[in-house]
């Protein structure tokens, strides 16, 4: 799920709502793993008055990278 999050902001800062959708998550979910995501350091939140949208950091793009060279190495 967390994955799924880390893909969906890839693209450029987004807002929860759709991050929520393209992982396809309840928002409540969303909510929870956004703010874990944060904390690591994967990504962060851009607040511009009562929105937010969030941004991928550089070691969130490390971690998309791990994870798309582990599942080739798997095969999958």
């Amino acid at each position: 799920m967390m994955l799924d999050i880390l893909e969906a902001v890839k693209e450029g800062p987004e807002r929860p709502t759709r991050i929520m959708y393209r992982a396809n998550l309840s928002w409540s979910v969303c909510q929870d793993l956004l703010g874990h995501l944060v904390g690591r350091g994967l990504i962060r939140l851009i607040a511009e008055g009562e929105r937010k949208r969030y941004e991928l950091m550089p070691k969130g793009s490390q971690v998309i990278g791990w994870s798309s060279k582990a599942a080739d190495e798997i095969g999958t």
